[in-house]
């Protein structure tokens, strides 16, 4: 099997780098179209203006109207088209980001990536995830190519809520244990091939960096300011956990995440929430040694992130609610199947049920 690294081509980060978004897009097209929604208009909106005003490239904003559905990208690469548009620029949450990815990918023309959040890894992949008008999930959508650019205002993101940075890092969290079990079973990761020692160099730096920042950069960002490790912990959340997962692949947590999506009290958790237990779930599985799933435990605890199924919202241990869950993160095509070993529903419930009770020890 050939191994394949995938990144997007340019990743900027940098406190008020909206400001020089014109200098940076103009090198990709001269008409703009920036899609964002109305918060994120009133926030950034006059900066981006004015900085594709000074490098002689108007942009016209377009209102994302909240829904990445088929009908608001096809609403979207009719404007693309009827007035030239020659590059596509999203602003905002992941929503945003995969309206313009799918638009751009219709139009053939290149997409600028903007995040006004750091809590998933998504914005540099080639994926865009596609729902229907009311919100219910209705299929992915593969890109051939990563972004064009990335661009992150570490002042934007660090002025956003405290919780969703602590979300993407439970997000990243799972990045290095998935590539390291992945790479032990050989399958095929999301790029198509097998990891790269660069790929999972950059996965294992992403769990580092979050040890080593991440209870700092929260700290710093609970007073909306940023620093060096707030800094350090959007380049995990977003460069080094995408590249790393992507180039990686996925395994056990992000599976468990899925099935958890069975239990209705888990619903108002973020991905990243639910990722981070599912890590320690991942650990108990492969039966890691114990040193590193205390770590683990620890580092949630200490920043946030749920370490068991009470903390997720979960009432009482219902095991027929939680099979359902390990049933669903075992279903044929689920990325759990990459540990290197063959994976049962009953070895995640007992996985499940052994994470929850660590992770009320701590």
């Amino acid at each position: 099997m050939d191994k394949i690294l995938i990144s997007p081509s340019k990743y900027v980060q940098g406190a008020n780098t909206i400001t020089k978004i014109g200098e940076y897009v103009k090198p990709l097209g001269i008409k703009p179209l920036a899609i964002a929604d109305d918060f994120v208009t009133s926030l950034v909106g006059e900066a981006v203006t004015e900085s594709f005003a000074a490098v002689d490239a108007p942009v016209k904003l377009e209102k994302f109207n909240g829904e990445c559905s088929r009908v608001e990208i096809d609403r979207m690469i009719e404007i693309a088209k009827a007035n030239g548009h020659d590059v596509i620029i999203g602003i905002g949450g992941g929503k945003t980001l995969d309206t313009a990815k799918a638009t751009a990918f219709y139009c053939k023309v290149p997409v600028v990536v903007v995040p006004t959040i750091a809590s998933t890894d998504a914005p540099t992949s080639a994926l865009a995830v596609i729902y229907t008008p009311e919100g219910e999930f209705a299929e992915y959508l593969m890109i051939p190519n990563n972004p064009n650019m990335v661009i992150m205002d570490t002042k934007i993101i660090a002025g956003a809520p405290t919780r969703l940075l602590v979300a993407g890092m439970g997000d990243a969290l799972s990045t290095y244990f998935e590539a390291r079990s992945n790479a032990a079973s050989g399958n095929k990761t999301m790029a198509g091939g097998s990891s790269t020692k660069a790929a999972l160099a950059l996965a294992k730096l992403c769990y580092e960096t979050l040890l080593a920042d991440g209870l700092k950069a929260k700290i710093a960002v609970d007073n909306n300011l940023t620093d060096k490790s707030v800094e350090n912990i959007i380049e995990a959340n977003t460069l080094l956990s995408g590249l790393g997962f992507e180039s990686s692949g996925l395994a056990a947590a992000h599976a468990i995440h899925n099935g958890l999506t069975k239990l209705e009290e888990c619903h108002h958790l973020f991905h990243g929430e639910k990722v981070a237990f599912g890590t320690i779930t991942h650990l108990l599985l492969e039966n890691a040694p114990m040193e590193e799933i205390e770590t683990v435990i620890k580092f949630c605890r200490s920043i946030g992130l749920p370490t068991n199924l009470f903390d997720m919202g979960v009432k009482e241990i219902d095991l027929d609610k939680l099979m359902e869950v390990a049933v669903a993160s075992c279903a044929e095509g689920e990325t759990i199947h990459n540990m290197p070993f063959p994976v049962t529903p009953e070895m995640v419930l007992t996985a499940m049920l052994s994470a929850h009770e660590l992770g009320q020890r701590y």
